[in-house]
């Protein structure tokens, strides 16, 4: 017992000197300070922004709220990312365990006989039973820069989680919007087809009446067969969509069930998007790069202490003895400590350091490029958002003129006051602007998409808390 109660105290005392006088050696993170715009929108002075919100309150159609949910949960990315968070996670409980002791223990049996000459046999039997405890002191701060430095690789995985994460959503949600328009489309080119037969129609009449040669009977039957042949081809486009959407929600191709392309998408004139500051703590990827930076300041800490001394104390307490039967009357302990101090390996420490210095200049760029690239990603998507309504207004009215321009032709062309090509000219041109208008009504849903996606959307401070 007096052996033990030796051993716990010195234990303590590595305890209290280690906790009183040890420090961190090297430079502490600092964000990298960046001039930024004091503004995201000239036109917006808000300090709130659509990135706030849930993505249930921008994306109303439950047929797409299912299909996010179901990405979310099967996604083979999502659940990638959810298994190396685990991992990461199991490799900060380690270096965090690596900072106190460890304690073994030690159970031996060794039977073993000499016999020189072959006239001395000797028996050298062994047992032991002991406890063992190791401990290295971190005296400079090497373990808990080990401790910072996966502690952020385990937050930048997380953060990675959620650029994933809103990523998917966007692409799901552009999927699902780009899906709704090509049925629209393949719905316009389907009555097309009909409207062309009727001209068919209409053309053998007249060229069986004499009103009309034959080019214009033949070029009815080409145009007919021109828009036919962009059916299949929106056939295979939707059916590639929707496997496009089965293999993101972590499905084998399937039909996917949707609505039907809105007339019109009402957007507000203006959409809150926040301050410079803000898109910082938003968006993940943002925040994924300066984890990384985090890191990398750590490992440039633990290759600066690595240059120091570093001192490992052991104890063990137990019993040994050559025979078993006086295993407990043997009592054995060890106090031991071990100071490895670097003295000379041809520069290798020094190396290591300024490999992980020039390891953290490039984090530090990499984080500047993601914050410029936040930016632009954000300044697209406002000035996409800002003139989608220009461009829709303009297609509708496109459209308008050229149903009307269609009406007039087809007017005319019955009473023989224009040719064939007069009619058809109207009619693809009619067909374009229908297209165009069904494209444009399919860009402002999109673009919604990639403006949430831009400030990063999906963000809550109830996450951003748990997260830190």
């Amino acid at each position: 017992m007096k052996h033990i109660a030796s051993i716990l105290k010195l234990t303590f005392i590595a305890i209290l000197t280690t906790t009183l006088g040890s420090c961190q050696l090297g430079k502490h993170y600092t964000r990298p300070q960046m001039t930024m715009p004091e503004v995201l929108d000239s036109m917006s002075m808000d300090s709130t922004s659509i990135g706030d919100f849930p993505w249930e309150q921008l994306y109303t159609d439950t047929t797409l709220q299912a299909l996010i949910r179901k990405t979310l949960e099967y996604n083979k990315d999502m659940l990638i990312a959810g298994a190396r968070i685990k991992e990461l996670a199991a490799m900060k409980h380690i270096d965090w365990a690596n900072m106190f002791p460890s304690i073994t223990n030690r159970i031996y049996a060794e039977e073993e006989v000499e016999n020189y000459g072959g006239n001395n046999r000797k028996p050298d039997d062994q047992f032991d039973i002991k406890f063992g405890v190791s401990w290295e002191l971190d005296l400079w701060g090497n373990l808990r820069w080990a401790r910072d430095k996966s502690m952020a690789e385990f937050m930048g995985s997380i953060e990675n989680q959620r650029a994933l994460k809103m990523s998917l959503i966007a692409q799901i949600a552009q999927s699902y919007f780009e899906l709704v328009a090509l049925d629209n489309e393949l719905a316009i080119v389907r009555k097309t087809v009909d409207a062309r037969r009727e001209s068919l129609y209409l053309a053998r009449i007249r060229y069986e009446g004499g009103l009309t040669n034959e080019t214009a009977f033949r070029q009815a039957q080409v145009e007919l067969a021109r828009t036919a042949t962009l059916v299949p081809d929106l056939e295979k486009k939707i059916t590639l969509k929707e496997n496009e959407i089965a293999f993101l929600t972590g499905e084998y191709p399937h039909s996917i069930s949707r609505s039907v392309l809105p007339e019109d998408v009402l957007l507000p004139s203006t959409l809150p998007v926040g301050l410079p500051s803000s898109l910082l703590e938003r968006r993940p990827d943002v925040r994924q790069a300066e984890q990384s930076l985090i890191a990398a300041n750590a490992a440039v800490g633990m290759a600066f202490t690595n240059m120091f001394p570093r001192l490992t104390l052991t104890a063990s307490y137990g019993a040994e003895s050559e025979e078993l039967k006086d295993i407990f009357k043997s009592p054995h302990h060890l106090i031991a400590g071990s100071l490895i101090t670097p003295i000379f390996n041809f520069g290798k420490n020094r190396a290591a350091l300024k490999a992980k210095k020039a390891a953290y200049e490039q984090a530090t760029y990499a984080y500047e490029k993601a914050v410029l690239n936040a930016f632009k990603d954000a300044r697209n998507a406002i000035v996409e958002f800002n003139k989608t309504r220009d461009i829709y207004e303009t297609r509708l009215r496109l459209e308008q003129a050229s149903k009307s321009a269609l009406d007039l032709a087809e007017l005319q062309y019955i009473n023989g006051v224009i040719g064939y090509i007069d009619l058809l000219d109207a009619q693809r041109g009619y067909l374009d602007a229908q297209i165009g208008l069904s494209n444009a009504i399919r860009d402002k849903q999109i673009t919604l998409v990639n403006l949430y996606k831009a400030l990063g959307g999906g963000w809550s401070q109830d996450e951003n808390k748990q997260n830190r």
